[in-house]
């Protein structure tokens, strides 16, 4: 069993969660990036994301921090 806690998860599967977690206004606030900050949505941020890989670090750590190492779970 892999202990990479991002293995098998897509980064659309993390910024839907995140975003579903905490919503764009306090995702800005915990990363400040402009695809959270400034007219967002989850297909402008995984752009975004895709294209820049430090700002897609910071998302990836957000997603470990919040979640740990137990699965995400379907039910928020």
């Amino acid at each position: 069993m892999s202990k990479d806690p991002l293995e098998g998860i897509t980064l659309k599967e993390i910024v839907t969660l995140l975003e579903a977690r905490y919503g764009f206004d306090e995702l800005g606030q915990r990363i400040n990036i402009r695809c959270f900050t400034q007219d967002p949505s989850v297909a402008s941020s995984l752009k975004f994301l895709r294209k820049t890989p430090w700002a897609r670090t910071k998302v990836e750590d957000l997603y470990i921090e919040t979640l740990g190492s137990s699965p995400p779970s379907t039910a928020l």
